[in-house]
């Protein structure tokens, strides 16, 4: 049994996972995730790297509540609001980009706010436009403006760059710092690419194989502004020697 629990305003976010099992399509049971303790610090970019399989997704869907079937226990502040971009845009097809961003919006979301977050994405010249007419590029940036539209008090990522080449990823990656640093807000991004951890990652949380737990939490301690390809390279090789078995593949 899980249990949802609204911590002080000031706390932080807790996420306990006692044990988190998958049903297969033969009946048999498979552990996903066993003994994962995680706390998050407010106001930063917490990234989960791990392999294939292990479970991220899985824990991003018990932290945003889309799953309750596990037992441990989550704890968040009272009335959180919560984006969540997913690995696909998943805008909805019959209705604008505008429109998409609208109907998530907090209710204090603006006009004016709308217009300076597609300014800020790069979507402007998009609103009026339905999905079908957008790159996967652009349909990203959208989905990326319709998670912060939500005025969220925690933005969970999964994955959101995934599909992109690497020059459209990056630019993408670096939109999200910016439009983050303008409203910092407690985050926990899903990767399998190390180099994009280190560009974001305030705290580096590397997970098991299946049953996924927590291997090792690394602080990124150099201002994001400083990231640049040597120090990223620095660290990722220091973390290769010191965690090869989860940099190997990735």
């Amino acid at each position: 049994m899980n249990d949802t629990q609204h911590a002080g305003a000031t706390s932080q976010f807790k996420i306990h996972v006692e044990e988190k099992t998958h049903v297969g399509a033969d009946g048999s049971e498979l552990t996903a995730i066993s003994d994962f303790d995680l706390e998050l610090k407010p106001e930063s970019m917490t990234v989960l790297m791990g392999p294939s399989g292990c479970g991220k997704t899985t824990l991003l869907r018990i932290i945003a509540q889309l799953d309750d079937r596990f037992i441990g226990k989550v704890e968040y502040p009272a009335d959180v609001r919560i984006g969540f971009m997913f690995q696909e845009p998943r805008l909805l097809p019959w209705r604008t980009v505008k429109e998409n961003i609208e109907l998530v919006a907090a209710p204090d979301f603006s006009a004016d706010d709308l217009d300076r977050l597609a300014h800020a994405v790069g979507i402007a010249e998009m609103l009026s436009r339905y999905p079908r007419e957008l790159s996967l590029g652009l349909a990203r940036r959208a989905a990326l403006a319709r998670a912060f539209s939500t005025r969220p008090d925690l933005l969970l990522l999964d994955e959101p760059f995934v599909s992109l080449d690497e020059k459209s990823a990056d630019r993408l990656r670096r939109l999200l710092l910016e439009v983050w640093s303008e409203r910092p807000t407690t985050a926990v991004l899903v990767t399998h690419n190390a180099r994009e951890a280190l560009l974001l990652a305030d705290q580096l949380v590397l997970l098991a194989p299946r049953p996924t737990h927590v291997v090792a939490i690394e602080p990124v301690d150099v201002p994001q502004g400083e990231r640049d390809p040597k120090m990223i390279e620095k660290v990722h090789d220091d973390l290769l020697r010191r965690y090869p078995a989860n940099f190997s593949s990735v």
